[in-house]
C-alpha cells in the first residue's frame, strides 16, 4: 500500500469514566501506533474534572515530544453526541476519525481508511468491530446477529469494502467537509456515560448527510478493524435485554428526524430476513445437540421483542418531544494537555 501523506487524520477518542484509564492509554497507543500516522488525537472528557485534569497531566509530557496528543473537555451538554462534535470543531485534519475509548485499533486501521477517500465522492468509511469478550468467549447463548447490542459489527452486515447506508460511530470516519454540509451529531439520542444505552446517533447523522449531499458515498471496509472490550457485566442477559430496548427507543427518534422508510430501511430486511435465519440456525443447532442452540434462537426472539417495544414507546414520547438535532458542530476550544505540530 503505498503513502498517502495527504490523508492527514485527527483522531477522536470521548472518555468519560476514570475507570477506564488504563483502557483510554491503550487506545491512544494503538494510534501512536499507526502504519498511517495520525495528525493528532484528540481526547475528549466528558463533564468529569479529575479525569480532565489527571489526562492533562499525562499527555503535557508526551506533547513535548511531539506525540500530537490534546485533552479537551466537552463543550456541549453531557453525552456522547456532543463530546463528537467538540471533537470535530477542534480538529485540525481533512479526516475526522472516531476510536471508542474501550476498543484498540490494529496497525493499518488509519491507512484502510485512506484507501476509501481516494474516491472524492467517499464522505465516510467505516470498518469491522472484533468483540474482546472479558471472559475469553463469546457466551453461547448470545446470537452474532445482536452484536451490535455491545457495539460490535454484526452478522447481517455486508463483507469486504462496500457501500452503506451508515457507519458504525466506534468504528468510523468522515470527511471534514461533510459535518459542514450536515452539521454535526444529534444530542439527545446518544449515549449519556453509563446511563441509558441508547444509540443511533451516527444513523441518523448518516441518513442526514445522504440527503445534504446526495451523490456521497458511505463504506464499510472490514479490513479496518479495531478490538472493542466487552466487560463482564455486558455478558449478561439483562444487558441485553436493556440494550435492545434502549435501541428500540433510540430508532423511534431517528425515523422522527430522517421518516421511517429512510430510519427504517435497512432494519425491515435485517428484521426479515437476516434474524428469522438466525432463529432457523439455533432451532438447527439445538437438533444437532450444538450447545447454546435453543439460548441463541431464544435470545434473537426476546431482542426482537424488546426492541418492538421500545420503538413503540420512543415513537409515543417522540410526538411531544424528542432528540435536539444539531445543525453544525459544537465550538471548542483545546482544555488542558499539551499540542504539538
Amino acid at each position: 500500500m503505498s503513502e498517502r501523506p495527504s490523508h492527514r487524520f485527527s483522531v477522536v477518542i470521548c472518555v468519560y469514566t476514570e475507570d477506564r484509564w488504563d483502557d483510554i492509554l491503550a487506545a491512544v497507543d494503538s494510534v501512536r501506533n499507526q502504519s498511517l500516522p495520525a495528525l493528532e488525537t484528540l481526547l475528549v472528557v466528558d463533564h468529569n474534572a479529575a479525569l480532565l485534569e489527571r489526562l492533562g497531566k499525562e499527555f503535557k509530557e508526551s506533547a513535548a515530544h511531539g506525540e500530537g496528543v490534546r485533552v479537551l473537555a466537552n463543550a456541549g451538554p453531557r453525552g456522547l453526541s456532543a463530546g463528537r462534535n467538540t471533537g470535530i470543531a477542534a480538529a485540525r485534519g481533512e479526516f475526522v476519525a472516531f476510536l471508542d475509548d474501550d476498543a484498540v485499533a490494529e496497525r493499518d486501521w488509519l491507512r484502510y481508511f485512506a484507501e476509501g477517500y481516494d474516491d472524492r465522492l467517499v464522505m465516510a468509511v467505516g470498518g469491522r468491530t472484533m468483540a474482546a469478550w472479558a471472559s475469553g468467549r463469546r457466551p453461547v447463548w448470545f446470537p452474532e446477529e445482536f452484536d451490535w447490542v455491545v457495539g460490535c459489527t454484526y452478522r447481517g452486515l455486508p463483507r469486504g469494502k462496500v457501500r452503506v447506508r451508515n457507519v458504525l460511530g466506534g468504528n468510523a470516519s468522515f470527511r471534514r467537509s461533510a459535518f459542514d454540509a450536515s452539521g454535526g451529531f444529534a444530542t439527545g439520542i446518544g449515549r449519556d456515560g453509563d446511563k441509558r444505552p441508547l444509540g443511533c446517533e451516527e444513523t441518523e447523522l448518516c441518513i442526514r448527510l445522504a440527503k445534504a449531499v446526495p451523490d456521497a458515498v458511505l463504506l464499510i471496509d472490514d479490513r479496518a478493524v479495531i478490538h472493542h472490550k466487552v466487560p463482564a457485566v455486558r455478558e449478561r442477559f439483562g444487558y441485553f435485554r436493556t440494550r435492545a430496548y434502549a435501541e428500540g427507543l433510540s430508532k423511534a427518534l431517528v425515523a422522527k428526524s430522517v421518516g421511517a422508510d429512510k430510519g427504517l430501511e435497512s432494519e425491515r430486511r435485517y428484521t426479515t430476513r437476516v434474524l428469522p435465519a438466525g432463529v432457523v440456525r439455533g432451532l438447527r443447532d439445538a437438533a444437532l445437540g450444538r450447545r447454546g442452540g435453543v439460548g441463541r434462537a431464544g435470545a434473537i426472539v426476546t431482542g426482537v421483542a424488546a426492541a418492538a417495544g421500545g420503538y413503540v414507546v420512543g415513537s409515543v414520547r417522540a410526538r411531544g418531544g424528542g432528540a435536539t438535532f444539531s445543525s453544525g458542530p459544537i465550538a471548542a476550544e483545546p482544555v488542558m494537555g499539551g499540542t504539538s505540530g
